[in-house]
């Protein structure tokens, strides 16, 4: 595959809510639709990347966050360009959101769960390091 250009940067939320982490499985009709991830979005040309969590967050799911830590970024080649993915630990502003504007599924799982979910790509180094334990409920 050839990728060229300066990489995508997308801000993931790892939200953990009473020892789970919410997973979201993109919906039909977009790239990577039917596998799991964490949400978030774009980050915007001048944006922090913590601030493009949190406004994603709100329009994708509808609630607030508030970022906690980085737990990954990692690089990975999607659809003919690099994905660079910030995983961020969040925590909830409030009550877990009840739908998505970019997913069919939202799930809470145990952190030892999350690898027998289908990932898209780019969130795999975070599902690994959650599952052995990088983040305590």
């Amino acid at each position: 595959m050839d990728v060229t250009g300066a990489p995508l940067l997308v801000a993931a939320a790892v939200i953990v809510d009473r020892g789970l982490v919410l997973a979201c499985r993109r919906r039909a009709g977009i790239a990577a639709a039917g596998r799991w991830e964490f949400p978030g979005g774009k980050v915007e040309a001048g944006e922090a990347v913590e601030a493009a969590l949190v406004r994603e967050i709100r329009e994708e799911l509808g609630v607030g966050v508030t970022p906690v830590r980085r737990l990954t970024t990692d690089d990975t080649a999607f659809g003919g360009r690099v994905i660079r993915l910030c995983c961020i630990l969040a925590t909830l502003d409030g009550d877990r959101p009840a739908g998505s504007t970019d997913h069919d599924e939202l799930a809470w799982v145990r952190p030892d769960e999350l690898p027998g979910l289908d990932w898209a790509d780019p969130d795999l180094p975070a599902v690994h390091l959650l599952a052995r334990g990088a983040v305590a409920g």
